[in-house]
């Protein structure tokens, strides 16, 4: 599961800040895209690969609909994650403990949350509006336990993130053909609604 996002930085006069940022990623409140997400194992030669659809909405949650190398519907909101099953209806996965942080720090990463990650990052971020790389590396004892750094590169959306876990592991996850929308169609609404 991906994870977090931001923290304040010193600003130069001039320079692109974190709260520009915060503003450019919330003002398109509904996003639709298809991603790429690579899983770079020590242990394995090539990448685990899945592919899919994606919908985020601003105060709801993510809709992670993939579809290779099988197919799973999975809502993920602040209340936690939930699978479509084969009739169609959603069902609460089991939590483990931390999850619910996780879940938070991933939909804050998206919705491009700056403050909400202050207390678990320390920050860097290089570029304008339209080219932007954020550097996060953890500051909690948790957190770093687990990452060394999350890497996010985006223009006027997110469109790639790289975690880059302690043990040697990474995840690669690319936003593709990301593009903003006035509203949520009917399945996305009863989705949202269950």
């Amino acid at each position: 599961m991906l994870l977090a996002l931001f923290a304040l930085v010193p600003c130069i006069a001039g320079a692109f800040s974190l709260d520009q940022l915060q503003t450019q990623l919330r003002a398109q409140p509904i996003v639709r895209g298809h991603f790429i997400q690579q899983k770079f194992l020590r242990s394995l030669p090539q990448p685990l690969t899945s592919r899919g659809d994606f919908t985020l909405a601003q105060g709801k949650g993510l809709l992670w609909k993939l579809t290779s190398p099988f197919e799973q519907d999975l809502r993920i909101t602040p209340q936690g994650i939930a699978k479509r099953d084969a009739q169609g209806a959603w069902q609460a996965l089991p939590q483990q403990m931390g999850a619910s942080r996780e879940v938070g720090l991933f939909l804050a990463v998206l919705a491009g949350d700056t403050h909400g990650l202050q207390e678990n990052f320390d920050i860097s971020l290089a570029g304008d509006a339209q080219a932007w790389t954020m550097t996060m590396k953890p500051s909690s004892a948790l957190l770093s336990q687990i990452f060394e750094a999350i890497v996010i590169q985006g223009g006027a959306l997110v469109q790639r993130i790289e975690l880059r876990e302690t043990q040697g592991d990474r995840t690669v996850l690319q936003l593709q053909d990301v593009q903003p929308a006035a509203q949520l169609n009917d399945e996305e609404q009863r989705a949202y609604a269950q």
